[in-house]
């Protein structure tokens, strides 16, 4: 193997250990959220999915009529 392949393979085996200590060190910083966090968390993930439900129902709704307008002009 020649050097320039060393200086290569020493250049990302350098990058992996320190993707790995940074990805640990912000590991040991990361906390579980409370239990009032969590809610919190969880309330505005339903509520996301409720208006998301909503508008795509909606949407549905408003076009079911017109596709058969459509479709029935044929």
């Amino acid at each position: 193997m020649s050097q320039e392949t060393l200086n290569g393979i020493n250049g990302i085996v350098q990058e992996v250990k320190s993707f790995s200590q940074e990805s640990y060190r912000f590991l040991n910083r990361c906390t579980k959220p409370d239990r009032k966090e969590y809610i919190k968390i969880a309330s505005s993930c339903a509520i996301g999915f409720a208006v998301m439900g909503a508008v795509g129902y909606f949407i549905k709704l408003v076009f079911i009529p017109i596709n058969n307008i459509i479709l029935s002009t044929n």
